[in-house]
């Protein structure tokens, strides 16, 4: 099997079970795999100088995540869209000896960023540990094989590596997501891994010691049921960027427009492109019941109880054009769309309802070409 340029395959093929497997048959590639090729053309021309174990300079990552035009004429399609701002920074943060903690509300790509950021600086965005209210020391430190334990005692063999510790053994990122979901007493386990860079291993009186390169992206939010507040002497080791909801009502179109072309091309559903008027009116519903006023700013109106993120409006197009593709006549419509839309606003089943009512009735009812909304949406009311 070849390799590109950070080791990953390039024939196509995937190892499953100790079988080959094609990527094309993956439901969903790994960053490094997807963007292979731009990743090979930005390490072509990247002649800038590079931290220590990184696989591309900084100047390059940023390309990456906010696309551009190489000197050959290749372009690298944006990952992120948004402040080049934000990313220069979080990128300056992972070569120095800080880890990175993108925070901000659920849907605002915090979790696609952190992946893109591994791929793009180490080539390997797979070292991840997803915080949940079960996430224990042992997933964040190493853990043990108890058969081998019971048999030889703590030993080498007997240990079981975490992505965090393979991550300093090799000089690579560490994600991990969802940190306030994990207990505030498991969260302090990383403070002697991003203070001191060491993993001590008492069973074996031994320690790991991070090697350069090595550093740590974790995301997190505040809005989420089950919130556990970071310390300060945890956020202390972390530079905070803040990842916000895109700023303008095309920007978000344009987020969701990429995001579902890709998607779809993955999951092959055999719909027409959607109409970016299609998309538009998705994403202005969100924004006006986010902000609680209509875009004119004429209008007051109530916000229901969910965020109503651009990753919930991709989904919500994305269901859409599995109805349409299946269900309908292959082009999206109002009433392929009202099902998923309904859905996702109404997250509270009396109170999110009344908000949805009246916003249906005051805002989609009245707007010239939203007639169809309107009456799509009151029939699976």
């Amino acid at each position: 099997m070849t390799s590109n340029f950070n080791g990953v395959p390039t024939n196509n093929e995937r190892a499953i079970g100790g079988e080959k497997a094609p990527l094309d048959a993956v439901l969903r590639q790994h960053a490094e795999e997807q963007y292979a090729e731009e990743l090979a053309e930005l390490a072509r021309e990247d002649k800038r100088q590079r931290p220590p174990n990184w696989v591309l300079s900084p100047w390059a990552v940023r390309t990456y995540l906010m696309g551009g035009k190489l000197s050959n004429g290749f372009v690298v399609s944006p990952k992120y869209i948004g402040n080049a701002r934000l990313i220069e920074i979080a990128v300056a943060t992972l070569a120095t000896d800080r880890a990175l903690l993108l925070y901000g509300l659920p849907g605002t790509a915090k979790s696609w960023v952190s992946e893109h950021l591994a791929a793009a600086i180490t080539g390997n965005s797979t070292l991840l540990i997803q915080g949940t209210a079960g996430t224990d020391e042992n997933v964040i430190r190493y853990g043990w094989n108890y058969a081998r334990l019971l048999v030889d005692g703590p030993s080498p063999a007997a240990l079981v590596v975490s992505p965090m510790m393979h991550a300093m053994q090799t000089g690579k990122i560490a994600r991990l997501e969802e940190m306030t979901r994990i207990p505030s007493e498991v969260q302090d386990t990383l403070i002697t891994i991003l203070s001191e860079k060491t993993l001590p291993v008492p069973e074996l009186n031994t320690e790991v010691q991070a090697r350069k390169g090595f550093n740590v992206i974790a995301t997190a939010n505040n809005r989420d049921k089950g919130v556990n507040e970071l310390s300060s002497a945890l956020m202390r080791r972390f530079n905070t960027v803040v990842l916000p909801l895109p700023a303008t009502i095309q920007e978000e179109v344009d987020i969701v427009d990429q995001r579902v072309e890709s998607m779809g091309k993955a999951l092959e559903i055999p719909a027409e492109k959607p109409a970016l008027e299609e998309i538009r009116r998705v994403v202005t519903v969100f924004r006006e019941l986010r902000d609680g006023v209509t875009t004119d700013g004429k209008t007051k109106l109530k916000s229901p109880s969910g965020t109503l993120s651009t990753a919930e409006a991709i989904s919500v197009i994305n269901n859409g054009l599995a109805m349409a593709a299946y269900y309908g006549d292959g082009a999206l419509h109002a009433g392929d769309m009202a099902a998923g839309l309904t859905g996702t606003i109404i997250k509270d089943p009396v109170q999110d309802r009344v908000v949805w009512l009246e916003y249906l009735q005051t805002v989609v009812k009245e707007r010239d070409g939203w007639k169809d909304l309107y009456r799509a949406c009151q029939e699976v009311l």
